[in-house]
């Protein structure tokens, strides 16, 4: 019994009511334009004209909910008054993408909103909701209202020491006073707030099916989720080989610094100032990546080529390694998406060779051809890769999260290229990667 009467009691009840109390005041001035149609037809029978009005008037109401900026309104009204968790319409934005994959899109108006298209039935849907929102207001206005009015008389029978009856559509109730009267007024009184949980209840059922998203803006909202799981797996890889290799590097370098600086003050101070240039491109990176994560208007992202190929080798000497380059083919024309992803590859590559190598020299290979772009980076292990005995450098003193090569492995199945990554011979480590340059554009 508690649970049926739990309803009413709660003021939601009441607002979901008073959103059905709004949508009938708001059609009454439509209503005034549906009686129009009478002075055309002043001498029809009083049946038809009648029917006529309820047809011109919802047609109306009809017309009213086609336009875009009422269906936000009715989402805005019902998420507040009915509680339902209805999203926004749904609109696409061009923007420029900073994916090292995606297409650029046309430079013109980059960050324009263009609402997704609300095709066949889906475009009767908010129409329907006025007319069924229009309708349960005044069936609930109407019947509610002569149920307080009725509760509020009743008693009335009894204050005056008089009988008190009702007549509705045929139907008539008399109360003698007494204590009956009190039981149906509170009879009534309870009704019309059963009446207002039914109609809240039926406006809460239709809501999410009327104004929630129409079939087009769910897969809008599907696509517009897996832009965004790709933009932060992009910017996840982004911060894992730029802030992983600056750091790598530069807990080597504060290492050799403080090994050399009573015996070599200028190698310590090489060391530092690789450092320092280290750390400034890696929070040039950091703060372009929080802040699209904190969706404010970024920065334009930090964009490395092959071109900074030759820092990035440098620095690798002021941490004491020892690299051996061999780089062919004209490196100017590998140009775009390719030369940033070269980068990277190899920024990884180089990574991983500090992290687990030996300490001897580190082979990079960058080869360009018409048709292909071949990348390698060839490190030694310390161990017998065959049988795994023998000692790297350091062992476990960088700790491995894992997603190095599997990132690897992604950015260049998104570039049509081809990896290989394992042993070469007994005691060496070979990365390399195969692009097509053909994509580079």
């Amino acid at each position: 019994m508690m649970r049926g009467i739990r309803p009413l009691l709660r003021g939601s009840t009441y607002a979901g009511m008073l959103l059905a109390y709004c949508g009938a005041l708001a059609s009454l001035p439509l209503l005034a334009c549906a009686l129009l149609v009478t002075l055309v037809w002043p001498s029809g029978p009083y049946g038809a004209r009648a029917a006529l009005v309820l047809v011109v008037w919802a047609a109306l109401i009809g017309a009213v909910g086609l336009a875009r900026t009422t269906r936000r309104a009715l989402i805005a009204v019902a998420r507040r008054l009915l509680g339902v968790p209805l999203p926004d319409p749904v609109t696409t934005r061009r923007r420029a993408s900073t994916s090292d994959t995606a297409p650029t899109p046309p430079a013109s108006d980059p960050a324009s909103p263009h609402p997704v298209g609300i095709s066949g039935p889906d475009r009767w849907r908010t129409p329907l909701w006025l007319l069924l929102h229009v309708a349960l207001g005044w069936m609930g206005a109407v019947v509610s209202g002569l149920l307080v009015i009725a509760g509020l008389t009743l008693p009335a029978s009894d204050w005056f020491r008089a009988e008190a009856e009702l007549n509705l559509f045929g139907w008539s109730a008399r109360a003698e006073g007494g204590w009956q009267s009190w039981v149906a007024a509170l009879g009534c009184l309870l009704s019309a707030a059963a009446v207002c949980a039914v109609v809240t209840s039926t406006l809460r059922w239709l809501a999410p099916r009327l104004l929630g998203p129409s079939s087009a803006e769910r897969l809008a909202l599907a696509a517009e989720r897996e832009l965004k799981l790709a933009e932060r797996n992009r910017l996840a890889h982004e911060l894992h080989d730029s802030i992983g290799h600056t750091l790598t590097a530069t807990t080597i370098q504060a290492a050799v610094a403080g090994e050399v600086l009573s015996a070599d003050p200028v190698a310590a101070r090489a060391a530092l100032r690789s450092i320092e240039e280290s750390t400034r491109a890696a929070l040039e990176d950091l703060d372009y990546v929080l802040g699209v994560l904190r969706e404010q208007k970024a920065e334009t992202a930090p964009t490395r080529t092959l071109a900074d190929l030759p820092e990035l080798l440098d620095r690798l000497r002021h941490a004491g390694a020892v690299v051996e380059p061999q780089l062919s083919g004209d490196l100017t024309q590998v140009q775009g998406t390719l030369s940033r992803a070269a980068y990277r590859i190899l920024q990884e590559g180089l990574t991983n060779a500090l992290r687990h190598g030996a300490g001897g020299p580190i082979e990079i290979r960058v080869a360009a051809a018409p048709d292909a772009l071949e990348l390698s980076v060839v490190n030694g292990t310390g161990a017998d890769t065959r049988t795994g005995t023998g000692t790297g450098r350091r062992p476990g003193a960088f700790p491995t999260s894992g997603h190095g090569l599997p990132g690897l492995a992604e950015r260049v199945r998104l570039l049509h290229g081809e990896i290989e990554a394992g042993p070469d011979g007994p005691r060496h480590w070979k990365l390399a990667v195969r692009l097509p340059v053909r994509l580079s554009a």
